[in-house]
Formats: structure tokens, sequence, C-alpha cells
């Protein structure tokens, strides 16, 4: 199993400047904080909000290091191993907010959805598929704006030669696919372990800008996250979307969430390089990029597609805005594609919003979710922190 020391210079971003806020489970203080980092050290933001939830509501003047105690180097919260260090441990910087994630929304992901529909779950037939497939439906996509007259004539073309699908539908129809990925503070942050269910064999990170929106449907930042995807769960049937996605550590978040303020928008969102590292611990190597100004869809477009007057999030929420990379190299045999190995090191990067590590394991192998919305109340109201 691969060991993660960090280093706060591992995983903030490398322009040094910006609002980071973010959340972390406190020895010192006896539960989670929120906090914003002063440099390489955090400061406890209780005082001001004692959620991320509630600071999100607040102008972004609100935040500032004027007055907030220390607790201390970043490198506390990160240790020498998994999780925690001396101090407490880096949490996912949310707790209240619902964690949404838009699907299909970049055309290279589109045609693996596709694929994956097609192979039933068997990764052996994708590249099959692929080769099939690319040439005709690769090419059909591309430039296509979702909803758009044009999108309406692929779909009729693609239906006439019996290639359209589901994935398609979502992906260049008018209606954005958003599903809700985790529940609420069942994510975790950076140096924390990964999960995938023991029972796929086919299994891939989805590396993503993550949006935080509050409760008025105001875009106050952004992060990274992993939304993990068991590839053969969800090409057996859609309708397995909650069985691929929802599992005990498939959801990272983090390191921070970047606010947005003169140095950092949502502009630099929409230009944004992704990166993605994967080292195993056979010797296995894999890095990709995903390009956020190849998305189909833009983000304010799907903020406005999951929060409105038909439905809303009192609490806020965190948004994955979907991925292009769905990696493909071979990694078992020959045909065999891509699939996750207990023990892979997982970096994903940019240079504005710092870099989320994690390291996969099984599922039932990871420490169980167990503090959850009580747990918080109950804690908070322990601490004072509810007024």
């Amino acid at each position: 199993m691969n060991q993660l020391k960090l280093t706060a210079k591992d995983i903030l971003p490398s322009d040094g400047t910006g609002l980071l806020i973010g959340r972390v489970w406190s020895n010192e203080r006896g539960g989670p904080c929120p906090v914003l980092v002063d440099g390489e050290n955090l400061r406890d933001l209780s005082s001001i909000a004692p959620t991320i939830s509630e600071l999100l509501e607040l102008p972004v003047e609100a935040v500032s290091t004027a007055g907030l105690p220390s607790l201390g180097p970043i490198d506390g919260f990160l240790g020498h191993g998994f999780d925690k260090g001396a101090s407490g441990q880096l949490l996912a910087p949310c707790d209240l907010q619902a964690v949404k994630a838009a699907g299909v929304t970049f055309a290279g992901s589109m045609l693996e959805r596709v694929i994956e529909e097609r192979a039933k779950g068997e990764p052996e037939r994708a590249e099959a598929i692929r080769r099939e497939l690319a040439p005709v439906v690769g090419e059909s996509l591309r430039g296509v704006n979702p909803g758009s007259e044009k999108a309406a004539k692929v779909k009729a073309l693609l239906q006439e030669r019996g290639l359209w699908s589901q994935y398609l539908e979502v992906g260049i129809g008018p209606d954005a696919e958003v599903f809700t990925k985790a529940q609420p503070m069942s994510s975790v942050g950076c140096g924390a372990k990964v999960g995938i269910n023991s029972i796929s064999s086919w299994n891939n990170p989805e590396p993503e800008v993550v949006l935080a929106v509050n409760s008025r449907g105001e875009i106050r930042g952004a992060a990274l996250g992993n939304d993990v995807n068991l590839r053969d769960v969800e090409g057996r049937s859609a309708l397995l979307l909650g069985k691929a996605k929802d599992n005990n550590g498939a959801c990272a978040i983090g390191p921070f969430i970047r606010l947005f303020d003169a140095s950092f928008s949502l502009a630099d969102v929409e230009n944004a390089a992704i990166s993605l590292s994967i080292q195993g611990t056979d010797g296995f190597e894999l890095a990709g990029e995903s390009l956020m100004s190849e998305i189909s869809r833009s983000p304010a477009n799907i903020v406005s597609q999951t929060i409105g007057r038909s439905h809303q999030y009192p609490d806020g929420f965190v948004l994955f805005l979907g991925t292009m990379f769905a990696p493909v190299k071979d990694r078992k045999g020959a045909g065999q594609g891509f699939t996750h190995d207990i023990g892979d090191r997982v970096t994903i990067s940019t240079p504005k919003l710092g870099s989320l590590v994690n390291v996969v394991d099984h599922c039932h192998a990871i420490d169980p979710w167990t503090f959850g919305t009580r747990a918080l109340m109950s804690n908070l109201a322990q601490r004072g922190l509810l007024g």
C-alpha cells in the first residue's frame, strides 16, 4: 500500500495567492472546524461560521485572518501516513451541503459512456466497440452545442443508424444529467483513502472541478474532486448508478475551496487544465489531462439546471462538473483497459486549486463513515458554537 507522506507544499496552489477555506478535524478543538489557509498555517473560522455551509452564505469580505485563532501548520493535519496528523486531519471542505454531480459533460467521456453501455460491464469487449463507434459517434459529437438544432440533427442521424444512447441524450440533449453523488458529510478529504466496491473489476478515478454553491445559487468558489466510478456496474445497467457511485470513500473533495475574488473567478475554472496521475505499487503509471475549455455545457448552465424554483438547496450544494478523462491504457492485459489496483496513488491537480491526493482501497477496508449531521450538531452544541 502506498503511504501518503504529504506536506503543505505538495497540496497548496502553486500561484501562492487566493482565499482558501477548508475543513479539518481538530484534536485541540475536539471536533470539525472551518478553516482559512494563512500561508502554510490554518486559522479557525468557527467564530465566524461553525459550518462551511453557513460560511458560504456570507460575503467574501467576512473571511479574514483578523482575530482568528491559529490551529497550527497544515502539515500537522497531514502527518506521515494516512488520514491523521498530530493535530488532526483534513476533511472534505463541505459539510451540510448536498453533494451533486453532472455526468456526460465532455464529448470524450460521452463516447466512453456509450461504450460501457454496449459492453454490458465486460471490459474485454470495450476496445472492439471503441474501434467501431469512434469514427462515427466521436466525429458526430465534435463541437455540438447541447440542445441546439445541430444536436437535434445529430440525434436523428444516430437514431437512424441505431447508435443512439441514453448517455447521448443527456450529453447533447437540452437537459443535463445531474445526480446525487454522495450524502452530505460522507466525502473524504485530501490524504484519505478512496474506496472502490469489491464487486467491481473495471473502475477508474474521475478528476473533476467541484463548484461550491450557496442556497441562493451563487457560485462562491471551486475545489478539486474525484468522482470514483465503477464502470462495469453502471455498464450493466444505468439504473445501478447509485451502486456505482455512492460507496464508502468513493467521493473525495479538496484540498480546499478557493473562493472567488480578484485573483480567481469562474473564468479561471472554465479555462483550467485538470491533471491526473496514477502510480501503482506494481510500477504502473498513467497520466492524463482534462481541459475545462472542452466542456459541452458551461458551469453556470449546469448550476442553473441544478437549482431553481423547482428545486431548492437551503444548505447549498457542491457540484462535480464532469470529466473528459476515461482511462483506456491496458493494465491487466491487451484489450482489458484500465482498472484500479489497491494501493494506487491518485493525484488530481491544477495550479490555482492545488492537488488532491488519495490512495485507493476497498470500500469495506476503509474506516466506516459514522460522523453524520446528527453527530455534527451534537458536537457543535457541546462546543457552544450553535447560537
